[in-house]
């Protein structure tokens, strides 16, 4: 089979269940009793590539129930700890993590590196459960981390709880292959309402939960400059001190953000940090005077429109200031990619927006970075490695098509599926309606793969749900703008496209509401979806 236009194969699995163990259990190890509260296999979001029940067998989590982790490897055990730690809140058991032996006692949890098929790649796991064991086998611990959010979806929800919940905790029996089609993504806005750090963690505590892999975080933009740049400290300290609606602001200390790097980073989320230009740069124009064509400082804003505000093509101190300030950024980012923006730059000229991306993209490669830009991009010369995001709202762009022919990658973030902060209807308090209202089956009802006229599959590196913040102030509001869509996002991220049904999606995204609610979500209760009791 193709999944995201690398040739995979997939060996054809039958299931054959015994009490003996998937990985050496004895015989005679305790099978859970008929009653079950097992989560079933069909309620898996996103939706798995190969899925096989085995009917009428569970696996239960009792009081001596151990979490066997790969021998020598920090990751793994580092992964066992996390589920580890989310099972002994709601369960009140010890899930001691201990290093995998050879011959595996008969009750236990298996994170291994070992046993899963080649063809599934670093991200791709193997999860079996029987009645006496589960096992989850990958060729890399993102892998592993993968497999343990689809078991945490098959325990009851109230695994998820934050305090000790009487059970019984069963496992639905079967087999699950999987892994990913496209790279997948989400963005935060952090520039326009600065979001703290606990708001930015619990995020990506969320999303990693659905297979999200990337976080797209929006730094600087009109309203505020959200991180500390030692060679430019007023860039923060002045242009971090407002936002939208004028109130404090704030910013991440460099050590701040390596915090939140290394935390997305143990959830296997890598942060790839933007910094807006030519346009979107009021607050750097208010914090340097010599920014600005004329040495004149605007006042800091606090609005909402867009498209005003461009750094000096013509300066030189302008390039000084990008190479400085993507210098730093790229010191304190462990992942590949800087985003550079490059959308709305309506003040300026097409000639000089050309030669300000041909240089800045050239910046970026100095620092060892790729980079990333809004589609805009393509009107310059991008380099071979360049990424563009389309974020447009039609099913065509002749330059964007043009540059995925020559060799670009997209990523598919078209505004009126994609943007978390359109409202889902007229009644919505929060969000924007520029792009069109968007409730679950508008952002679920496109393919990634085939819905940019020219962008085909093998051009498109993932998809990315952005939220953007001129509404959003607190957790509540992302998590509101966020769930239910952003699951479906991520499915279409993740499930091959042979898997995309609304019906079965709109069930499977149902069930997660009973999780939501033990979790404390704030999530809109869709009436597109059956939201099952306990919702």
């Amino acid at each position: 089979m193709t999944i995201g236009g690398v040739r995979c194969l997939l060996t054809t699995v039958m299931l054959v269940v015994t009490t003996g163990g998937l990985w050496g259990a004895p015989a005679d190890a305790t099978v859970a009793p008929a009653e079950t509260t097992a989560v079933s296999f069909a309620s898996v979001v996103p939706a798995p590539v190969l899925a096989t029940p085995a009917g009428g067998v569970t696996y239960r989590i009792t009081a001596t129930t151990k979490i066997y982790a790969e021998p020598g490897s920090t990751a793994v055990a580092d992964i066992a700890e996390q589920f580890a730690a989310v099972l002994r809140r709601s369960t009140g058991y010890p899930m001691p993590v201990v290093d995998a032996p050879s011959a595996t006692p008969a009750d236990g949890i298996a994170l291994l590196l070992s046993g899963a098929p080649t063809g599934i790649g670093s991200e791709g796991y193997q999860l079996d459960v029987i009645d006496v064991s589960i096992a989850v086998r990958a060729n890399a611990p993102a892998g592993l981390f993968a497999g343990v959010q689809t078991l945490r979806q098959l325990l009851p929800p109230a695994a998820d709880s934050a305090t000790v919940q009487p059970g019984p905790w069963d496992v639905a029996g079967g087999r699950i292959i999987d892994q990913p089609r496209f790279a997948h993504r989400a963005m935060l806005d952090v520039a326009r309402h600065f979001l703290p750090m606990s708001v930015v963690k619990r995020y990506i505590d969320e999303i990693a939960l659905y297979k999200v892999n990337r976080l797209h975080l929006h730094l600087s933009d009109d309203q505020g400059w959200r991180i500390a740049v030692n060679s430019w400290p007023d860039l923060a300290i002045y242009g971090g001190s407002t936002e939208v609606g004028g109130g404090a602001g704030g910013y991440y200390t460099q050590d701040e953000f390596r915090q939140l790097v290394a935390y997305a980073a143990a959830r296997y989320v890598m942060i790839v940090p933007e910094i807006d230009m030519p346009g979107h740069t009021n607050a750097a124009l208010a914090s340097y005077a010599d920014l600005n064509c004329d040495g004149v400082a605007p006042k800091l804003y606090t609005g909402t429109k867009v498209g005003f505000s461009s750094l000096c093509v013509g300066k030189e101190i302008t390039y000084t200031f990008i190479d400085q300030v993507l210098g730093e950024l790229a010191a304190l980012t462990t992942g590949p990619y800087l985003h550079i923006g490059g959308d709305e730059a309506s003040s300026t000229t097409a000639a000089d927006y050309a030669t300000f991306m041909n240089r800045a993209q050239q910046i970026v490669a100095a620092h060892g970075k790729t980079v990333v830009g809004w589609h805009d991009i393509v009107n310059a010369s991008v380099l071979p490695s360049t990424v563009a995001q389309f974020w447009g709202t039609t099913t065509s762009n002749a330059a964007v098509a043009t540059a995925a022919q020559h060799g670009t990658k997209v990523i598919m973030s078209p505004a009126n599926h994609a943007y978390l902060d359109m409202k889902y209807n007229s009644r919505t308090r929060l969000g924007q309606r520029w792009a069109g209202y968007i409730d679950v089956q508008d952002a679920y009802g496109w393919d990634p793969g085939a819905y940019l006229a020219g962008v085909g599959e093998t051009s498109v590196l993932g998809v990315e749900a952005p939220l953007w913040t001129e509404t959003i102030e607190t957790l509540a509001d992302v998590e509101y703008m966020a769930f239910p869509r952003l699951p479906a996002i991520a499915e279409l991220g993740w499930s091959p496209a042979s898997t995309h049904d609304w019906t079965s999606f709109q069930q499977r995204l149902g069930a997660q509401g009973p999780r939501w609610r033990v979790m404390g979500i704030n999530y809109y209760h869709s009436t597109q979806v059956s939201w099952p009791t306990g919702s």
